[in-house]
């Protein structure tokens, strides 16, 4: 049959990747608690495409996908981006996996133990320079005003706070890593059930330690710059805030194989 993916192009210019995004499948991810668990994963998949060639082969995608069926880790993901590569002809592969992390988590005063979910991104491409790999974990915290807390005779205000970090690492580290780092970096962690005594215990354990959305990211930027195989990182926090209209935010991006850090 005709391969119209192979014609030339009315406008030959070179597409940076062109592919499937979207895919749901099932997916074993690496658990440091029982070794391994199941999730299910949103998989975008690309490549690049020459001038000359009107389109790529989107079947051959799914195939590979389909033919791969393997847990997540680095590993086997390169396996997953040199198949398509080579499927495709490509000089350049690209895949993202979107899943979610869970985790099953004691409440702080009573250890009774609840699910929690944390989203999760691992982005891999590979080219003829060699591989990368980005993995990126959203956390949710609790945050206390200082501020508030300062010129207000009672209480504080607080909020849902969300924790975005990106690493680029030298070795293999659990997720449960940076979860607990960011949840540390807070006023307090979330939790999915509490009791009442969990919940005087969160409230209290805040109030004790305000943190400012700079506070925040600053402490996780520390942690992430003390990990032994973190080389580059992006924290952003996002701060919901609960008594204005706006959001606040800050961010600290460093690559620490060329700099110490320091800002």
């Amino acid at each position: 049959m005709e391969d119209v993916q192979r014609h030339a192009p009315k406008v030959p210019i070179n597409i940076d990747r062109v592919g499937i995004r979207g895919i749901t499948v099932p997916l074993l991810v690496r658990d440091r608690a029982q070794g391994s668990r199941q999730t299910v994963a949103r998989v975008d998949l690309g490549v690049d495409l020459p001038a000359s060639f009107k389109g790529t082969h989107m079947s051959r995608f799914i195939e590979a996908l389909e033919g791969w069926n393997d847990e997540i880790n680095y590993q086997s993901v390169r396996r997953l981006l040199a198949t398509v590569k080579e499927r495709l002809g490509a000089r350049r592969s690209y895949v993202r996996f979107c899943f979610p992390y869970f985790v099953h988590k004691p409440a702080p005063s009573s250890g009774i133990r609840s699910i929690i979910s944390y989203e999760c991104r691992l982005t891999g491409e590979l080219d003829e320079k060699g591989q990368s790999f980005l993995l990126e974990v959203d956390v949710p915290v609790m945050t206390v005003c200082p501020c508030s807390k300062a010129i207000s005779r009672e209480g504080a205000h607080s909020q849902r706070t969300m924790i975005r970090l990106a690493v680029r690492m030298s070795g293999f580290s659990w997720i449960e890593e940076f979860i607990e780092m960011a949840e540390a970096s807070g006023s307090s962690a979330v939790y999915t059930l509490l009791k009442r005594e969990d919940e005087k215990y969160v409230t209290e354990h805040a109030f004790a330690q305000p943190t400012f959305v700079e506070d925040v990211v600053r402490n996780v930027a520390q942690r992430l710059t003390e990990h032994e195989h973190v080389r580059w990182f992006r924290v952003e926090v996002e701060s919901m805030e609960s008594i204005h209209s706006h959001n606040a935010f800050a961010c600290i991006e460093r690559d620490l194989r060329t700099q110490d850090g320091q800002a």
